[in-house]
């Protein structure tokens, strides 16, 4: 067959370097097969194709040379246009196909549309063929539509390209930024906040240099972070000196640890909007990301008001220098304060596009202000600045400074409150992860580049104003040291200054006392304002994007119903405006605080909290070990990740142990209310893929032990079918498996395969779905078999796991053997004989009405729908007298339309009233009453045990379980056993001494000495009228008609058959009649199975042994173990 374009189909010629795919038309001809031997080119590679078997054919190759993409091929019935020369052909009259790698086959290559989520941002869901269209027959000659071209091109009908547009059209005009401007300045601005120019210079007065260089090294040396975590925690308790950097690096190390963690977890998938939330709920499940988005997003709100008292405090110091105070400066904080989180909300609430301009000009004014701070440095200082402290680079302030010198009230973790909000930007690029162009890529770089450079800057302005600048000065310009004075010792007496009074009254300069330390030391002091209005501006309008976006995306999951007011978006990039609203008057309530070091511990508890669950996010996904885990950034280590959950959480209690318990017990609150609530949501997360490796090894450790009889517990296959269709029998087995064993609900689906395969695949999430609502603790199996015995076969062979197998058989009673198909009624006899070969009991259970309620289900289901119709028919003819009530013009138009549909009333109406009157006419209403009679909790009686035979202990064992159930403990068991007449006083006690070793209590024991006995004639004349259609009677006949009749009926019982068990039929005839007597009250009769010796007992002659004994009573199980011990009486 030829491989390459020719001239016939394609009228172009083809040019060395075309696009590889090409398609080619097969004729379904022999000239077309000779045509194609003579072609010596070389073979082209095919990739891909896509079809249906109800569609045209296309082959679909490409040459080496250029690997573009090849999307669509049809539409509206015309060829797609391609970069490649595609011309289009008459396909009314040729049959092509596809071909992918030389076949005719409907496979498709690898794309990235297979593998979205349906309504993705980024691009159509398209369907891959199914598993059904490839693996059938395929369909020739079949003529191609052009919706089914479009099907081709996007996947099963869904109309992809058109939804593609559609998106496109919603895309138009939303901002998306890049990892620049997205993250990395975001995180710059968050993390150079009022800290850096308003406290940092107090806290290196505070707690000294030098060890925090240790602990920045730890933080930025990422690759080595562990061992140097270890060394960090080493020296903390031997190194007294330079607390104040290793309180900027302790934090930094935090931060990092965290951003480590959240890169991975950004790059283990296509990340949305929600930020943290979104990453901590993906990871660890909704009840985790639940409870932490909002201590979250509170905690941003929160850092709003801090950023922005720190903005009104700089404010106010110049107000005081020109002697322009408003009020007092607490007020005058609040005042400023308000004005501006309303001026930074107005910023906000105009979209993101301006927020993000706003971000980059107050960047370029941070980055000028700090580049002036070192200028300042090496500008030798003048009087006036000597007296307030600064003195340039010099050996002995450094030295002086590198020790801690903590005052009253304050330590390093208090110190270290004041100062980790600084550090805690981190998260305010991956917050707007929902506007990021490529958050897998922008999240990782930005941060960790963000982290590192903003660490460098930080440490710097730590060292170089602890090297330059006392801890107190006086400002007095006359305080120099004059010849003849005795020094005191410090740097400043050692340059000329005594600010010795320091000591025992306040000053105003120095590190310890004036927070604008680096204005002074600039090299222009309105820069260095301007870099703190920038700084704390960013900051500031960071968090107030950030704590909407995060609690938008909260809302949207509907994990609190509750909140679903605020997750409405607006605008073409969705913004949360409501939630603006809400953060600023949390931001604004805050304010009203206006006290700095009152806001800052806070949130520090709130944001370590949030750090240490995306820590142990990133931790619990390693630890999974869910193939699924894959982060693309691989710097990253699980035990890392784990020591900074740990670290945050110690950080936490040690900075303010009751404000940490606050959050947990917050926490804990949110945890228990979103697992009580159980919200709908299935994001995949590590507590499932942990829940599945625990219950993997639990499994297969269960193997290595073998099986006890202390252990036993009934472990059943119950033969519900669909398990809402026999609810009474699955409520029973429920009973006594819940909590204690295993429950498998299997359904059997008899007919032709495909159809079959179809129906059960089609239902099983559906029926699993059914048994979690009910809340039964239970599994859904299905098998689809050529007949119902071959699947229930094959159930009693496969089901189970290692250890936890079925061991007991559980069906309803076959009510209507007397009118069935012959064949059901064998196969229903198989089957338990098929039990008895596997070794596995059988408990088969009767109810007077029977478990069948799929008759009323389907009249249920057809007044359900027939009621939303009659509503939504309703709802329509209110819209439409409410648009005619508009009068005008309008209204005469919408008449015609409002006639129309109350014509259509009465039928309506005439439907409903026939379906009423079948649901009147068929609606059996004992049945349903039946159908729920074991969920209820059952009146105070007895459950009768007729121990007959001894199968191992299973007939005692399943009324014991039941009398531990909460529906069931009301009722007593009553044990009935056989005996000899003469020796009933010696077998009570035998029999009461056996239940007491088992640890069995019990109401009564009675010894039935006249089992044997035969049945009164009434009695044993129903039973001979209910065998009489299925006897043979070969003893009234011939010979040769006997024989005859044994041929053509082998099912019939015949007479020799009936006189062989005659002993066993009047067993059975005479123990209904003592279940009549001593049972008919009780609750619930337990009662032996009597067995069928295959080859010997005719399926007839079984079912009616079981119809006569269970006849006319309460609810009967009829239980028969496997004959081995599931009781012992030793320990």
């Amino acid at each position: 067959m030829s491989l390459n374009n020719s001239s016939n189909i394609f009228l172009d010629s083809v040019p060395s370097n075309t696009n590889r795919f090409q398609v080619n038309v097969i004729n379904e001809n022999h000239e077309s097969s000779a045509a194609a031997n003579d072609n010596t080119d070389p073979p082209h590679y095919e990739e891909t194709s896509f079809g249906d078997e109800a569609q045209k054919r296309l082959r679909i190759s490409f040459r080496p040379g250029n690997q573009e993409c090849y999307d669509n091929f049809l539409q509206s019935g015309e060829t797609a246009k391609t970069d490649a020369s595609f011309h289009a052909y008459d396909s009314h009259t040729n049959t092509y196909y596809l071909q992918t790698f030389g076949h005719n086959t409907m496979d498709a290559v690898p794309k990235i549309e297979y593998y979205r989520n349906t309504g993705s941002i980024s691009g159509p869901k398209v369907n891959r063929p199914s598993l059904l269209e490839i693996h059938e027959q395929l369909a020739k000659n079949v003529a191609v539509t052009p919706s089914s071209a479009d099907r081709v091109a996007n996947g099963d009908g869904i109309p992809g390209d058109e939804q593609a547009e559609n998106k496109e059209d919603n895309q138009a005009g939303v901002v998306k930024f890049g990892w620049v401007k997205g993250v990395l300045v975001r995180c710059m601005l968050n993390i150079w906040g009022v800290m850096l120019f308003i406290r940092l210079s107090w806290i290196v007065g505070e707690a000294g240099i030098g060890l925090g260089v240790i602990i920045i090294g730890l933080a930025v040396t990422v690759t080595g972070i562990t061992g140097l975590s270890t060394s960090a925690i080493a020296t903390n308790g031997c190194v007294r000196g330079g607390l104040g950097v290793l309180i900027i690096l302790l934090s930094t190390m935090v931060t990092s640890i965290t951003g480590l963690s959240t890169s991975a977890i950004a790059t283990n998938g296509f990340v949305r909007g929600g930020g943290a939330y979104y990453l901590i709920s993906r990871s660890l499940g909704p009840e985790f990301g639940g409870s932490i988005g909002l201590i979250f997003a509170f905690a941003n709100a929160v850092a709003v008001a801090m950023y922005v008292v720190g903005f009104a405090e700089t404010v106010v110091d110049l107000l005081k220098e020109s002697d322009s105070m408003m009020v007092d400066p607490t007020n005058d904080i609040r005042i400023i304060g308000s004005i501006t989180v309303v001026i930074l909300l107005g910023i906000s609430v105009a979209g993101m596009e301006w927020e993000a301009k706003a971000q980059v000009i107050l960047l370029v004014i941070l980055l000028i202000a700090i580049a002036n701070f070192f200028i300042g440095t090496v500008i030798p200082s003048n009087n006036e600045k000597k007296s307030r402290g600064f003195f340039n680079y010099q050996a002995s302030i450094f030295a002086e400074n590198f020790g801690p010198r903590f005052t009253k009230g304050e330590g390093f973790f208090s110190v270290f409150a004041i100062f980790f909000p600084a550090a805690t930007g981190i998260l305010a690029g991956a917050n707007i992860s929902g506007d990021l162009e490529d958050p897998q890529d922008a999240i990782p770089r930005g941060t960790m580049l963000a982290i590192f450079i903003t660490t460098v800057a930080y440490l710097g302005v730590a060292i170089c104003v602890g090297a330059c600048v006392v801890r107190d000065a006086t400002g007095n310009m006359n305080d120099t040291i004059i010849s003849g004075m005795n020094c005191n010792g410090s740097a400043a007496c050692g340059l000329g200054y005594d600010f010795s009074r320091c000591r025992h009254e306040p000053c105003q300069y120095g590190l310890m006392n004036n927070f604008q330390v680096m204005s002074m030391v600039s090299g222009f002091g309105p820069l260095i304002t301007a870099g703190i209005f920038s700084a704390t501006l960013s900051s500031a309008l960071a968090s107030l994007v950030s704590a909407p976006k995060v609690f938008q995306a909260l809302c949207k999951d509907n994990i609190y119903k509750a909140l679903q007011f605020f997750a409405k978006g607006y605008g073409k990039n969705n913004e949360p405006l409501r939630g603006y609203i809400l953060t600023f008057l949390i931001a604004m309530a805050f304010i009203l605080i206006a006290e700095l070091n009152t806001i800052a511990p806070i949130i520090s508890n709130f944001f370590l909290a949030s750090y240490a669950l995306i820590n142990f996010s990133c931790f619990h996904a390693s630890y999974a070990k869910s193939p699924g885990w894959r982060p693309a950034y691989g710097i990253y280590n699980m035990w890392v990740s784990l020591f900074g959950a740990v670290l945050c959480c110690a950080v936490m209690f040690v900075i303010n142990w009751w404000a940490a318990v606050i959050t947990y017990v917050i926490e804990f609150f949110l945890y228990v209310y979103v697992t009580y609530k159980k919200p709908d949501v299935n994001w995949g997360s590590s507590t499932q893929a942990l829940s599945y490796v625990s219950a993997l090894d639990n499994a297969l450790e269960l193997t290595t032990v073998e099986d006890h009889v202390k252990n036993f517990r009934p472990q059943c296959i119950v033969l519900t079918g669909g398990p809402m269709t026999r609810p009474a029998l699955l409520d029973i087995t429920h009973a006594f498996t819940k909590n204690s064993g295993l429950c498998i609900c299997c359904e059997v689906f008899v007919g032709p395969r495909k159809l079959c395969v179809k129906e059960m695949n089609g239902g099983m999430a559906k029926k699993q779905a059914w048994l979690i609502k009910n809340k039964i603790k239970a599994f859904y199996a299905a098998v689809a078999a050529d007949c119902f015995r071959d699947g229930v076969r094959s159930l009693l062979q496969a089901s189970g796991l290692g250890r936890m197998k079925p061991n007991t058989l559980v069906i309803g009673y076959k009510k209507n053997w007397r009118k069935a198909p012959l064949t059901e009624t064998e196969n229903y006899v198989g089957i338990i004989h098929d039990a008895f070969d596997f070794e596995i009991g059988v408990v088969i259970v009767r109810i007077s009405q029977g478990f069948d309620i799929s008759q009323v289900l389907q009249v249920q289901e057809e007044l359900e729908r027939l009621e939303q119709e009659r509503l939504a028919l309703e709802a329509t003819i209110k819209d439409n007298e409410r648009e005619e009530e508009s009068g005008g013009i309008r209204g005469l138009f919408k008449k015609a339309g409002k006639l129309n549909i109350t014509k259509t009333t009465p039928k309506k109406d005439g439907s409903i009233n026939t379906i009423q009157s079948m649901h009147v006419g068929e609606f059996n209403q004992k049945l349903v009453e039946a159908s729920t009679q074991f969920k209820k909790k059952q009146e105070k009686g007895t459950i009768d045990v007729w121990w007959l035979f001894d199968d191992g202990g299973l007939t005692l064992l399943i009324p014991y379980i039941l009398t531990l159930r909460k529906k069931w403990k009301d009722c007593k068991l009553r044990i009935y056993v056989g005996g000899k007449i003469n020796r009933i006083e010696e077998e009570k006690i035998a029999m009461a001494s056996l239940l007491s070793k088992f640890r069995i209590k019990f109401a009564d024991i009675h010894i039935i000495g006249d089992i044997n006995i035969k049945p009164n004639k009434e009695s044993w004349k129903v039973f001979e009228e209910m065998i009489e259609p299925y006897r043979l009677h070969e003893s009234c006949k011939d010979l040769t008609t006997a024989e005859k009749l044994k041929r053509e009926t082998p099912w019939k019982i015949t007479d020799a058959e009936l006189e062989a068990v005659k002993e066993k039929s009047y067993r059975q005839v005479r123990l209904n009649e003592l279940l009549q007597e001593h049972s008919r009250a009780a609750n619930l009769i337990v009662l032996s199975l009597p067995v069928a010796r295959k080859g010997s007992i005719s399926d007839l002659l079984y079912m009616a042994w079981l119809e006569i004994l269970t006849k006319n009573l309460p609810p009967v199980l009829l239980v028969r173990g496997n004959h081995k011990n599931v009781l012992t009486f030793y320990s």
